[in-house]
């Protein structure tokens, strides 16, 4: 395994993140500080989780720890779509994408935090 990059949830977790950037340039200027910032920090910040779980992979409670920081991240973008929905920013095609995207990041996430030995070092 060569890098974080290389990772199935980190390419799904990043291509998500770029679909959730594009679908919020079309939000109200007014959501810019609310809505817009956070789901898109949420939504990197699984990125930016996973890369420094795999750096910690050496440590096996440090690596658990960065995994559960990303599913975090990840539920939290569930719920600003879920905000983005209701307020009618999203269309349902796009919501139940990504909505389906983050349920399959949560359970590669699980497996990686039930597994953590299959990502360590050899």
């Amino acid at each position: 395994m060569g890098n974080h990059k290389d990772l199935i949830v980190y390419q799904k977790a990043f291509d998500v993140a770029m679909k959730i950037f594009e679908m919020t340039k079309q939000f109200p200027k007014e959501e810019k500080y609310s809505l817009i910032d956070q789901i898109r920090r949420s939504s990197r910040a699984i990125c930016v989780n996973l890369a420094e779980a795999y750096r910690k992979r050496i440590y096996k409670a440090h690596f658990i720890a960065k995994l559960t920081d990303a599913d975090m991240e990840s539920t939290e973008t569930q719920t600003w779509l879920d905000f983005a929905l209701n307020c009618n920013y999203l269309s349902r095609q796009d919501y139940e994408y990504c909505m389906q995207q983050m349920t399959e990041i949560g359970r590669l996430l699980h497996y990686m935090q039930t597994y953590p030995e299959k990502y360590q070092p050899k």
